[in-house]
């Protein structure tokens, strides 16, 4: 799988929100898109999953999303958005099937493998204690943990994520993030909204700084997490350290 961004531009309300991006990710990759409140990081997702308009090109193995057909498109992109809610009374295992929907012909029950695409997402996102509950039986942050497991029983190549771990405690964040990854490792792309710097470069293997719509920075977290673009871009001073255990400590505004 090869995505290609080439020259986008989205707005919104007018106003614009992403400037002149061109990226390009190709098969195993995890992906950390970071940046400050307003940066254009979920506009950006959105409009790689086709869910806006936007000018220039993004295309996935060569061809504009935008034109793709839909249960293709839903197929090779699945998307989670930010504060992603379930608003009908469903019970856990059916909500998370219905991320086998763009597999399915219409009128067509689930076929073996689709089960067994169900299973394995609901064992990845640890929610299989769930199954048998309501969905709006659940806390906010068990509820996040199947909505990710709806988006990974697709088992797209290229799976969009906003800001996965905000509502979670601690251990599941962790536990998310090794989702995530074991989920690139397969040779999938993986392309996540994060405010944890820490966990950005513990996990991903590539960062994306975005400020103002435009990309400041892109390369390994080491490359991307440095004292000048923490300063410039998040008006911070922190400690960056660590081998293989990243960190980012905010110590002192610097405005």
């Amino acid at each position: 799988m090869h995505l290609s961004l080439t020259h986008v531009h989205a707005s919104l309300g007018g106003t614009r929100v992403i400037r002149d991006v061109s990226l390009a990710a190709r098969d195993s990759a995890f992906i950390g898109l970071i940046g400050p409140n307003g940066a254009g990081k979920t506009t950006l997702v959105r409009a790689v999953a086709a869910l806006i308009p936007h000018d220039g090109l993004i295309e996935l193995d060569g061809q504009a999303v935008a034109a793709m057909e839909p249960r293709a498109r839903a197929r090779a992109i699945a998307y989670l958005a930010q504060g992603a809610g379930s608003h009908w009374p469903l019970e856990v295992s059916r909500l998370v099937a219905l991320g086998r929907l763009p597999h399915l012909a219409p009128f067509r029950q689930p076929a073996p493998a689709d089960e067994a695409a169900i299973a394995r997402a609901m064992h990845l996102a640890d929610v299989e204690n769930f199954r048998g509950r309501d969905v709006l039986t659940l806390s906010g942050g068990e509820r996040a943990r199947v909505l990710l497991a709806r988006a990974l029983a697709v088992e797209a190549p290229l799976l969009l994520v906003d800001e996965p771990v905000a509502s979670l405690d601690p251990y599941h964040q962790l536990g998310i993030m090794e989702v995530l990854r074991a989920y690139a490792n397969e040779g999938r792309t993986v392309i996540a909204v994060l405010h944890d710097l820490s966990l950005a470069a513990r996990y991903c293997d590539r960062l994306v700084l975005l400020d103002k719509g435009i990309v400041k920075a892109d390369g390994r977290p080491d490359e991307v997490l440095t004292p000048a673009n923490l300063e410039e871009v998040y008006r911070i001073r922190a400690i960056v350290g660590g081998e293989g255990e990243r960190f980012v400590l905010p110590v002192a505004r610097t405005d």
